[in-house]
């Protein structure tokens, strides 16, 4: 018999369900997915449904990860994700891929997610249903070292994640030639929490 996960249930009720059983295939990105999942469930984030993923990743991801456990496809709003609006959503794709860490079973996963979780409004983590700056934090440099490195002055990582974006398409939006100087600095790099 399998354990339903209700939507809108307590996110860390929800977490300790997915947890519950042992994985032989568990690495760090299995909390982070499991904080993900249950922030989504409990509709703390703005992931889609799937969770942006395709439906058979899903399913693969589910399947992998969580045994047993009836995870629903469909986000608390019901909105669907609308990559029409994200034209760039191929470039987010090639830019992560570029510095992942191939290894890794989940990265397809991980990479999906979090250019669906691009398209949210609020901070990268919390559009991803992460419970803190610090888990995305250790999730960028779990799965994009040398990438995550290059955020060595803790620029928003959302913002961080753009910024690579244009640099490597050889735009430069800024005018001001040091972010210490610019009067936008605390959209960059204030405080999240």
């Amino acid at each position: 018999m399998s354990a339903v996960l209700q939507l809108q249930d307590d996110r860390e009720c929800i977490y300790s369900r997915l947890t519950s059983k042992p994985v032989m295939t568990a690495t760090p990105n299995y909390e982070w997915l499991s904080c993900m999942i249950a922030g989504w469930c409990a509709g703390q984030s703005a992931l889609p449904d799937y969770l942006g993923l395709e439906p058979e990743q899903f399913k693969q991801l589910t399947n992998r990860l969580f045994p047993g456990i009836d995870i629903p496809e469909h986000a608390p709003s019901g909105s669907k994700v609308d990559f029409s609006r994200m034209l760039e959503k191929d470039d987010l794709v090639n830019l992560l891929k570029q510095f992942s860490q191939p290894d890794i079973i989940e990265i397809d996963w991980i990479i999906g997610i979090i250019v669906a979780g691009s398209l949210g409004s609020d901070h990268l983590w919390q559009d991803l249903g992460l419970w803190s700056r610090s888990q995305l934090s250790a999730m960028l440099h779990y799965n994009f070292p040398e990438l995550a490195a290059k955020n060595n002055k803790d620029m928003k990582w959302k913002k961080f994640i753009y910024k690579q974006l244009c640099e490597a398409e050889g735009l430069y939006l800024c005018r001001v030639p040091s972010c210490e100087i610019c009067i936008d600095y605390s959209k960059c790099y204030g405080s999240e929490e």
